[in-house]
């Protein structure tokens, strides 16, 4: 078993309107990203199925043409391979889990974020 505090987790500076706090286990990837309103996570997609809990703020998706705005409380179920567009439309907050893991994110496979 493993316990962890957000707060201690290190926060990584992916640009200047995005950060994130990531936790890898075995089966899965738990991130905490922080999104600066007007930060744009652009199109992309991965092999992981993706669930997407907003905790503050507002968040558009893009998905396969339709905009889907998230508020806070709202959870997102993504399914893998399915690619997506992120806008925030306000200072926001979410966790995101990814099974399984992000190896990409493991290897620094993630400039797309940078």
């Amino acid at each position: 078993m493993m316990r962890y505090n957000w707060t201690a987790v290190v926060e990584e500076k992916m640009n200047p309107l995005l950060t994130r706090r990531v936790i890898h286990t075995d089966q899965m990837t738990v991130a905490r990203m922080s999104l600066a309103k007007g930060s744009v996570v652009p199109l992309h997609r991965h092999v992981n199925q993706q669930i997407t809990m907003l905790e503050t703020g507002s968040l558009e998706f893009e998905i396969e043409g339709e905009q889907i705005v998230l508020k806070a409380g709202d959870v997102l179920v993504i399914p893998p391979d399915t690619p997506h567009l992120v806008t925030a439309l306000e200072d926001s907050t979410a966790t995101d889990l990814f099974t399984p893991p992000r190896e990409d994110w493991r290897k620094g496979d993630d400039s797309y974020l940078r």
